[in-house]
């Protein structure tokens, strides 16, 4: 199967990873990364299109369509926002971004990173999860082919990556003891990445991937 996916965040740490699975994947033909900011890699799948706010697509719709897939890695920690702040980049930009999606591609499969600990009944005292979880519920009503949720924790970085913070790199370093301890709480950036591939060739009989569903659909 020749699959052309979009890819958003590569210039952050899980969009990177994605990236990496992406274009090493034998069914994954072309990729589009659309990035507010130029990402250095040049490959014969890879294509780019940089958009500096994710509001205004007007001008890029001809470069958007005729894609089977996205995956939605693009992100920001909720540490020093208010949630209506955080809402806004979190939700509001990601749903614009989707229902654009949508009427261009409408047989798409659309993948959103969320978070483990993500609230789904939108109630719960942590902000973020709250809004993540608000996300999340508002993407699975839109008219994609299938929409996924995928919730990855403490992630290994991938040989390789650039972008990866101290805190993940640290992660990388005591992977193998934290599998061991803690086998429902972590994961390997090649493990989402290869699972979010196999949501679009294989399917997943959930919307929302916990690390335990992510690790399986990895392995399909």
């Amino acid at each position: 199967m020749d699959l052309k996916v979009i890819i958003t965040g590569a210039t952050g740490f899980v969009g990177e990873g994605v990236l990496f699975e992406c274009l090493k994947h034998p069914d994954i033909k072309e990729v589009l990364m659309v990035n507010r900011r130029h990402y250095e890699l040049k490959h014969p799948k890879l294509k780019e299109c940089i958009v500096p706010d994710f509001l205004k697509l007007e001008e890029c719709t001809k470069q958007l369509t005729g894609y089977n897939a996205c995956f939605y890695c693009a992100g920001i920690s909720s540490r020093g926002m208010n949630e209506a702040e955080y809402s806004f980049i979190t939700r509001d930009i990601t749903l614009h971004f989707a229902n654009t999606l949508v009427k261009l591609n409408p047989d798409m499969v659309f993948s959103f990173v969320s978070g483990s600990l993500t609230d789904s009944s939108e109630k719960g005292k942590m902000m973020w999860a709250r809004v993540k979880g608000k996300t999340e519920n508002a993407l699975k009503k839109l008219p994609f082919k299938q929409e996924y949720n995928f919730r990855p924790g403490f992630m290994k970085p991938t040989e390789g990556q650039k972008n990866v913070k101290s805190f993940y790199k640290f992660i990388g370093s005591i992977y193998p003891v934290l599998k061991v301890l803690f086998p429902n709480q972590v994961s390997t950036m090649r493990e989402v990445g290869l699972a979010m591939i196999n949501s679009v060739l294989k399917g997943y009989p959930k919307q929302i991937l916990e690390i335990k569903d992510i690790k399986i659909l990895a392995k399909v």
